[in-house]
C-alpha cells in the first residue's frame, strides 16, 4: 500500500512537472502559454476548413492568388506543410505551377503581377527546388514590370519604380509590396537596382513632404494606395497602406531610424486599432491585418508605444481578436464583402498568415 501511495504521488509530481514546463523560446516571448496553445489550434481548425473547400484539381476556385495564398497559409503555419505532405498541398503546388505562361507570369486572366507574386511564394515554401524554373521566371516576370527606363519611365515621373496590376497601367502600393516580398522571399538579387527604384515609388506614396516631391504630399507619415490617390478619400493616409509602406520600405533595406520609417512609426502609433481598419472602417479589414502583421515582423519590433504610452503587445492583442472573430467551422470571414472579403476562403487564408507571422515574431511558431 505504500509502495502503491508513492507511485501514485511521484506520478502526480511528474504531471505537475511536466504542465508546468515552458520552452526557452516561450519563456523569452512573454506570451501566455495558453493563448500561444490557442492560436495554434485556431491555425489547424482553420487549416481544416480550408482542405475541406479545395476543388478535385487541386485549386482553390481555380484562382491562382487564391489558391497559392492558401498553400502559404499551410506552409508558414507551425505545422510547416511541404510539397510532399499530402494531396491536400501538393496538387495544389502543382496546379499553380501548370498556369505559368511562357513569359514567365503565373496567372490566369487577370492581375498577372499581383497572381505572379503570391504564385512564387506559394511554390517557394512548399519547395523552391522542385518549382525553381517557375520561381525564376516569375521573378523576371515581376522585374519586367516595374515602371523604370525599359519601360519608358523618368525618375522624374511619379509612378516610377512603381509595380501595378498588369492591366492598369497605374503603380500602386497594394501591388508593389506584394511583388517585393515576393522577390524578398525567393531571394532575388539583394544587389539588384530594382530595390532602389522601388524605394523612389515608396516615398512618393508616403504623406511626408520632406522626403515627397508630390505637390499633394502631407505631413502625417501615412501612406497613400498610390501617389495621390486614397480610397479612404483625397490623399488622407489609411491603415493597409501605411503598413504597406513600413513593410516596403524595410524590405528595399531602409532601416529603422530613416526618416520615412521614423514618420509611418508614429503614424501606426497614434493610429493603432485592430478593431477597425484605420481610415476604411470594415473595408478590407482582414487584408489589413494581414498587412500589419507582415509589416510588423519585417520591422522586428515585438511592443508598438501607443499615444498614452502604453507598450502595446500587438502580437498578443492580433493574436486575441483573430481568435476572437473566427467562426464555429473554423473560417473567417468579413461580412463587409467588398474587395471579396466575404469569400470565406481567401480570408481564411488571410487570418491564418495573420497568426503565422504574429507566432514567428513572438519566436514561438514551432
Amino acid at each position: 500500500m505504500i509502495q502503491t501511495f508513492r507511485t501514485g504521488l511521484m506520478s502526480v509530481c511528474c504531471t505537475l512537472a511536466l504542465s508546468f514546463t515552458v520552452s526557452p523560446a516561450l519563456a523569452q516571448s512573454g506570451m501566455d502559454p495558453a493563448l500561444v496553445t490557442k492560436a495554434k489550434k485556431a491555425v489547424d481548425r482553420g487549416l481544416r476548413f480550408l482542405r475541406g473547400q479545395q476543388d478535385d484539381n487541386g485549386s482553390y476556385g481555380n484562382h491562382v492568388g487564391l489558391t497559392s495564398m492558401v498553400l502559404m497559409a499551410y506552409g508558414e503555419s507551425h505545422r510547416a506543410y511541404r510539397y510532399d505532405d499530402g494531396p491536400f498541398v501538393g496538387l495544389a503546388a502543382d496546379w499553380v505551377a501548370k498556369q505559368a505562361r511562357a513569359d514567365g507570369a503565373i496567372t490566369g486572366d487577370a492581375t498577372p503581377t499581383y497572381n505572379t507574386a503570391l504564385a512564387i511564394m506559394g511554390l517557394s515554401v512548399m519547395d523552391k527546388k522542385t518549382f525553381g524554373k517557375e520561381i525564376a521566371a516569375g521573378q523576371d516576370f515581376l522585374v519586367r514590370f516595374q515602371s523604370d527606363e525599359d519601360r519608358k519611365y523618368r525618375e522624374i515621373d511619379k509612378f516610377y519604380g512603381g509595380i501595378g496590376y498588369g492591366g492598369d497601367e497605374r503603380p500602386d502600393l497594394s501591388n508593389l509590396h506584394h511583388a517585393l516580398e515576393a522577390l524578398k522571399k525567393t531571394d532575388y538579387d539583394p544587389n539588384s537596382d530594382v530595390w532602389g527604384k522601388a524605394q523612389k515609388f515608396i516615398t512618393r506614396c508616403q504623406n511626408r513632404s520632406e522626403s515627397n516631391d508630390q505637390e499633394w504630399s502631407g505631413n502625417d507619415g501615412g501612406f497613400v494606395y498610390a501617389p495621390g490617390q486614397s480610397p479612404a478619400g483625397g490623399t488622407r493616409s489609411y491603415g493597409a497602406m501605411s503598413f504597406a509602406g513600413l513593410k516596403s520600405l524595410m524590405l528595399t533595406s531602409a532601416k529603422k531610424d530613416d526618416p520615412r520609417v521614423k514618420a509611418v512609426w508614429s503614424w501606426i502609433r497614434k493610429n493603432y486599432d485592430f478593431t477597425i481598419h484605420p481610415g476604411m472602417e470594415t473595408t478590407s479589414y482582414f487584408y489589413y491585418l494581414q498587412t500589419a502583421s507582415e509589416a510588423l515582423h519585417v520591422h522586428g519590433s515585438r511592443f508598438v508605444p501607443d499615444e498614452r504610452g502604453r507598450q502595446r503587445d500587438w502580437v498578443g492583442d492580433l493574436v486575441e481578436r483573430m481568435l476572437f472573430l473566427q467562426e464555429k467551422d473554423g473560417s473567417w470571414v468579413n461580412q463587409n464583402k467588398k474587395y471579396w472579403e466575404g469569400n470565406p476562403i481567401l480570408v481564411t487564408a488571410r487570418a491564418i498568415i495573420t497568426i503565422n507571422h504574429a507566432l514567428k515574431s513572438a519566436g514561438v511558431h514551432q
